[in-house]
């Protein structure tokens, strides 16, 4: 099988079980259906799946070492899923929680595991599209299990849902089991280096404090709109899979970077909105739109981030577990606290603040983010595109912008250096002077080119030219 088809099963599979996973055990509206159709209370529910779940994604890493093992594990979750979820076609009972957080555990160790086909069933630069598909896919299929829970029954979605499990199992038996480059157990690395992990525990705070505005999306902004069913059951997740269509197709000389700007001024904006406006569809439509669209931007953002650090070590499973983690506390910690809000005060406008309060601290993170996933990710779609231009045409665009006549001979050097993507230490030593002198120089060629960082220089040189209309 080739890596075209390797991807394509990549793909079902992941859109598959990954619905599953939305429709049911993650603040799923297949769960949320069967416990009403019960009248029995989800909240317990919920939070116990979350954790287990945040529990399965950081243990896979340590346990799981190789494509074979990560083949077996898959497998077996998947199986263990569909029957958990047929504990639920019983009365409830103890083994509801019993199921349903055992579920959680491996449904997380599943995703982890998958990362081992992330990395060997898409090329690098093709991640972000092969990430984008899968999300794309899993989210159509959740909302097709979610209204055929809400709207026909809460026993058929489910028994669709187990049907999503046991097609996601027949797929998976295709997987490969060994990577073509997967090296023996012994010159296998036991941790994640130093360089990315530090660049990964910076990525992760960032995503645990952006996703806190989806866990109070969860717990205030959706059940103020509980009463429009069927608009919500399907509505809410389309401005997500629109962003997702979107980015995956850009031009590849389309700069990202600052789209995730504008994504977080697009949450911002909704919380706003959501204070400001009432409770009908049109209002429905206003905040859904901003805040989803903002997620789908943010989620491809991460997701493919963490397919590309795959390069950094030999376990992507830890990669790609850690990194989910930190989605999975974030939406944990936004929902423990709105419902901590609500309790004490129960006003919108608190909510409101501590979403703005987030938007600000990832304002201010995004561009030391940027700098250090820059310096490890330097061919990244949503990091600076100037290394896939080619140096003549990067000359051309500099002289077009009259930067070379303005600068010394040794700050034209430096800035070459500069932008295709090398660290003040590189230059130096390439250079042979000291750093100090290479931030001197910088602060020069920034002053010359009108501009205040490294990003904005890229940028002025990426642009298109100006014609007039």
């Amino acid at each position: 099988m080739d890596l075209k088809d390797n991807r394509l099963l990549l793909v079902v599979v992941f859109a598959l079980f990954f619905s599953w996973l939305l429709a049911f055990p993650f603040e799923g509206q297949v769960l949320y259906a069967i416990a009403n159709y019960h009248g029995v209370l989800t909240q317990s529910y919920v939070l116990g799946a979350m954790v287990a779940h945040f529990v399965g994604l950081i243990t896979c890493g340590f346990i799981i070492k190789r494509m074979q093992m990560a083949k077996k594990l898959i497998l077996f979750s998947i199986v263990f899923c569909a029957a958990a979820t047929g504990v639920f076609l019983c009365p409830p009972s103890f083994l509801w929680t019993v199921a349903l957080f055992s579920a959680a555990f491996w449904v997380g160790a599943c995703v982890a595991a998958w990362g081992f086909y992330f990395k060997e069933c898409t090329s690098k630069g093709g991640r972000i599209r092969a990430m984008a598909d899968c999300l794309i896919y899993s989210n159509l299929l959740m909302i097709f299990q979610n209204m055929t829970a809400i709207h026909i029954s809460p026993q058929i979605g489910l028994c669709l849902s187990i049907t999503v499990l046991v097609a996601a199992f027949l797929f998976a038996l295709r997987l490969p089991k060994q990577g073509a480059e997967e090296a023996p157990p012994v010159y296998r690395q036991k941790a994640i280096p130093v360089s990315t992990f530090g660049t990964l525990a910076f990525l992760c705070l960032f995503i645990v404090i952006i996703t806190i505005n989806s866990g109070l999306m969860y717990q205030v902004v959706n059940p103020a709109f509980a009463h429009m069913r069927l608009l919500t059951s399907w509505y809410w997740a389309v401005p997500y899979i629109a962003a997702l269509f979107i980015m995956r197709n850009l031009s590849g000389k389309t700069n990202r970077a600052y789209i995730l700007y504008v994504a977080i001024a697009m949450i911002g904006f909704s919380f706003i909105m959501f204070l400001l406006l009432g409770r009908s569809w049109q209002d429905y439509l206003i905040v859904n739109t901003l805040m989803l669209g903002a997620f789908g931007v943010y989620d491809l953002f991460w997701w493919s981030i963490l397919g590309e650090m795959f390069e950094h070590d030999q376990n992507p499973a830890q990669i790609m577990g850690i990194g989910l983690a930190a989605n999975v506390l974030g939406i944990l910690l936004g929902g423990l606290i709105g419902n901590a809000i609500s309790a004490v005060s129960g006003q919108i406008q608190n909510h409101t603040l501590l979403a703005l309060s987030v938007v600000c601290v990832t304002l201010i993170m995004l561009p030391p983010l940027h700098n250090q996933l820059t310096k490890l990710l330097k061919g990244h779609v949503y990091l600076i595109t100037l290394l896939e231009t080619p140096i003549q045409e990067q000359t051309e665009r500099i002289k077009e912008l009259n930067i070379i006549e303005k600068l010394t001979e040794t700050e034209n050097k430096v800035a070459f250096l500069l932008i295709q993507g090398k660290t003040y230490k590189v230059i130096a030593d390439e250079l042979f002077v000291s750093e100090n002198t290479i931030r001197s120089h910088v602060k020069s060629i920034y002053t010359k080119a009108g501009v205040t960082s490294k990003i904005e220089l890229i940028y002025l040189i990426l642009k298109p030219p100006y014609s007039p209309s």
